[in-house]
């Protein structure tokens, strides 16, 4: 109930003020779990993306964010949960797993922290560990635009993406890192064409 009024009333205001466009939503998987595999540019695109998602998101936070109990309660019942960045957080990875098994639905950003606008970096492998480990697509997800008052924002879900020929594969760290570019380098494609149709 929660969740569904703060998004509605963040729908409300976020639409009109960063003139959102959102195409792919038909890519959208409707249920069992599956990850949002989204280039990461502002602290506002979980919220973008869960204003234009029709599913509930649930999605990791930096652990800071949990320390005063008030706002890490809201943060909570929005769907975060908290991950401790630059360490291998395996209770995040449990968390993660535990959404995914239980059909849920959940916002990663492969490249593991913020990038500048036209700024490319290499993907992190933990994003194609998880999605084989949980056995769920991913579906890919760009933002493109500015972050401004009557901006432009365009959101575009891409065609899901199956790592299921690697399910019952022991992988590499080196070919996780590859899955997970393979991953980077769709929402890559479809951000710069975003881009030059502008």
């Amino acid at each position: 109930m929660f969740y569904n009024i703060i998004r509605g009333l963040l729908s409300f205001f976020l639409f009109f003020v960063f003139r959102i466009s959102v195409y792919g939503k038909g890519n959208v998987l409707k249920d069992g779990g599956v990850i949002f595999a989204v280039n990461h540019r502002s602290n506002w695109d979980p919220v973008i993306l869960g204003i234009t998602s029709p599913r509930k998101l649930s999605f990791m936070a930096k652990s800071e964010l949990f320390r005063n109990k008030f706002f890490g309660a809201i943060l909570r019942h929005l769907g975060a949960f908290p991950v401790q960045r630059g360490k291998g957080d395996v209770s995040a990875v449990k968390t993660s797993l535990h959404i995914l098994k239980s059909e849920g639905a959940m916002i990663m950003f492969p490249e593991g922290k913020r990038v500048k606008p036209n700024e490319h970096t290499a993907a992190k492998p933990g994003i194609a560990m998880i999605a084989t480990h949980a056995r769920v697509p991913i579906i890919p997800v760009s933002i493109s635009g500015k972050y401004c008052w009557i901006g432009k924002i365009t959101v575009k879900y891409g065609e899901p993406i199956y790592f299921d020929e690697y399910y019952d594969e022991k992988l590499t760290i080196e070919r996780l890192q590859e899955l997970s570019q393979s991953v980077m380098d769709r929402i890559y494609s479809s951000e710069n064409a975003s881009e030059e149709q502008k």
